[in-house]
């Protein structure tokens, strides 16, 4: 079974940067979608960013477009997706969630009903 474990959470100030990174392991993920999404209390998941593998292809929700880079380093073993989030603001603060498919395609790959693989998260707070 696969395995994804984020890690780089933390309280900020507005401005300030994080990067998150999300160990995957027991599959093979470098053939995977993955994507990050975020949950803030008391409301829906909404996509962050998204990479398909081989060709790395990105795609990002448009409030952290500019700001955030989703990168990966695949490896067949223990591959590693990133997440650099720069310029945080207050309205940034949720729990960050690593996800993945099975899929090489971009089709939905803002919908998380599409994601089959997730981890537990890691929480991001920015203060004001």
């Amino acid at each position: 079974q696969g395995q994804l474990v984020e890690s780089g959470g933390g309280l900020v100030q507005a401005g300030d940067s994080l990067r998150l990174s999300c160990e995957a392991s027991g599959h093979r993920f470098d053939r995977d979608v993955m994507a990050w999404f975020r949950q803030p209390p008391g409301k829906e998941r909404e996509f962050v960013a998204g990479i398909t593998p081989f060709n790395f292809k990105t795609y990002y929700g448009d409030s952290v477009a500019g700001r955030f880079t989703i990168s990966r380093d695949d490896a067949k073993n223990t591959m590693y997706l990133h997440l650099q989030m720069n310029n945080l603001q207050p309205e940034d603060t949720a729990q960050y969630l690593c996800a993945a498919r099975p899929s090489q395609s971009a089709i939905e790959i803002r919908a998380s009903s599409t994601y089959n693989y997730w981890g537990q998260g890691t929480q991001v707070t920015v203060a004001s």
